[in-house]
């Protein structure tokens, strides 16, 4: 039997702050991180570079399959810089309107299918931390543990509010509610992978706790599996 390296994969919806405890997780454990999230936003964004429509489901898969994405590694525990095709991207792809078209690309199965494989190239030594949405139910369903967070859609709103705020960006706390419902609507109903925790996974409700107490939290599972952390 093929030994694999151990996988922790941290999944939920956008704004329940998986991305930010994946980073300390990864950080505190010395493991290699994956964002999952960050190829379905940079092939948004090479879509609507080369001009190819988010229906065009063949032309989309063409395009992940020779999607030209680099990680620049920075200082340790900070989010790594993305290069598309050279050029950098780590702001614009996280944009809402990019944000909204990922989700859309990320309901086309031949899309995930084609981005599979390239997810599963991150699980080396000494092992992987993972944030996504179908990370522990597809792409590692070995994984251990298995966590899911959960905010509600005004919670993880108020957040993203906050945050765009202090970057100078104006915008419609109500909107943003109403874009994270139908992102949403569209992540649990895609017939591939739809945003579901895996029969085996924590479910962590992170309305209440700030991002130091989830860690701590998910922090605690890790620490049952691997007793020498």
């Amino acid at each position: 039997m093929s030994h694999k390296e151990p996988v922790i994969t941290i999944d939920g919806a956008s704004g329940t702050g998986k991305g930010v405890v994946c980073h300390l997780v990864a950080k505190c454990l010395g493991w290699n991180l994956l964002d999952s999230g960050v190829l379905y936003r940079v092939l948004a964004l090479a879509a609507q570079k080369h001009s190819v429509s988010l229906e065009n489901e063949l032309a989309l898969r063409v395009l992940a399959e020779h999607l030209d994405v680099h990680f620049m590694t920075t200082e340790a525990g900070t989010p790594p810089h993305i290069l598309l095709e050279d050029q950098e991207v780590t702001e614009i792809i996280r944009t809402e309107k990019i944000g909204n078209a990922a989700s859309k690309v990320g309901a086309l199965p031949t899309v995930r299918t084609a981005l599979l494989e390239r997810q599963r190239v991150f699980r080396k030594a000494p092992g992987l931390v993972t944030d996504g949405r179908d990370m522990g139910t597809v792409v590692f369903p070995d994984a251990n543990p298995k966590i899911f967070l959960i905010a509600s859609p005004e919670e993880r709103a108020r957040r993203r509010y906050n945050q765009l705020m202090e970057k100078g960006i104006d915008v419609n706390l109500g909107d943003l509610v109403e874009e994270l419902r139908e992102r949403d609507k569209r992540d649990r109903e895609r017939t591939v992978a739809p945003l579901r925790p895996a029969t085996d996974a924590i479910c962590i409700d992170t309305d209440r706790l700030t991002i130091d107490q989830v860690f701590e939290r998910v922090m605690l599972e890790v620490k049952k599996v691997f007793s020498t952390i």
